[in-house]
C-alpha cells in the first residue's frame, strides 16, 4: 500500500473518487484539468512508492498508484462525457411578450337607450294639436290645441328614441403586459371569455 499521512490520504480519496471541478470551465478544459491532477498525484506517489524498504513493497505501491491514477483518468473522462451531453441539449428559448396579444376575460351586453329626432317630434306635435282642437272651444281650444301640441311632441320624440334603442357589446380583454382594456362593439362580436384576441386596427380579432 501507499503510505501517506491520515490528512493527505483522506483528501486523495475524496480527490480521487470523483474529479475536481475547477468553476467556469468547458468540458474538455475540465478533463485537461483533471488529468493534470491525476499526473501529478501519480508522481507524488511514485516519489513515495520509491520509500519503501523492500522491493516487495515498493511494487505493491506502485501497483497501487497505478490503479488510483486509471480510476482518476476513468473519472474525467466520465465527467467529460457528462459535460458534453450537458452542454449539447438545446436551451429553452424564453417565452417572449406579446404586447398586442391577450385573452378574452368579460363579455357584457348592455342596451343603449335612443335619441329621438325632429321627425318624432314634428309627428307628436301634429298629433296632439289635432286631440287638443277637440277639447273646448274659443281661446280655451287655442290654449288646448298649444297644450297638445307640446306634451305630443315630447311624447312623439320618446317613442322615436324607444324605436331606436340598440345593444352594446362590450368585450374586456386582459393582455399578456398585465393591462386591460374594454371594446365596444355595436354588433355580436362572436367572442366569449377565454378566446386568445389580439390587437386589429382600433378594435381586436380572434387569433
Amino acid at each position: 500500500m501507499i503510505r501517506r499521512p491520515l490528512i493527505i490520504a483522506a483528501a486523495m480519496a475524496s480527490l480521487f473518487s470523483a474529479p475536481a471541478f475547477a468553476q467556469n470551465l468547458s468540458p474538455k478544459a475540465q478533463y485537461a484539468y483533471d488529468t493534470k491532477q491525476a499526473n501529478t498525484r501519480y508522481a507524488d506517489d511514485k516519489r513515495l512508492c520509491a520509500e519503501e524498504t523492500s522491493s516487495k513493497a515498493r511494487m505493491q505501491c506502485l501497483r497501487d498508484a497505478k490503479s488510483e491514477f486509471d480510476q482518476a483518468i476513468i473519472n474525467a473522462k466520465a465527467a467529460q462525457k457528462a459535460g458534453n451531453s450537458y452542454a449539447s441539449q438545446p436551451s429553452k428559448p424564453q417565452a417572449q411578450i406579446c404586447a398586442d396579444c391577450g385573452k378574452v376575460v368579460a363579455v357584457n351586453v348592455t342596451e343603449k337607450a335612443g335619441e329621438g329626432g325632429a321627425l318624432g317630434m314634428i309627428g307628436g306635435g301634429v298629433a296632439g294639436a289635432l286631440l287638443g282642437r277637440q277639447v273646448g272651444s274659443g281661446r280655451g281650444k287655442d290654449l288646448a290645441t298649444l297644450a297638445g301640441a307640446a306634451g305630443g311632441a315630447y311624447a312623439g320624440k320618446q317613442v322615436e328614441g324607444h324605436v331606436k334603442n340598440s345593444k352594446v357589446w362590450t368585450v374586456t380583454v386582459q393582455y399578456e403586459t398585465g393591462a386591460r382594456a374594454d371594446f365596444a362593439f355595436d354588433q355580436d362580436p362572436g367572442l366569449q371569455s377565454g378566446d386568445l384576441v389580439r390587437n386589429s386596427g382600433n378594435g381586436i380579432a380572434r387569433r
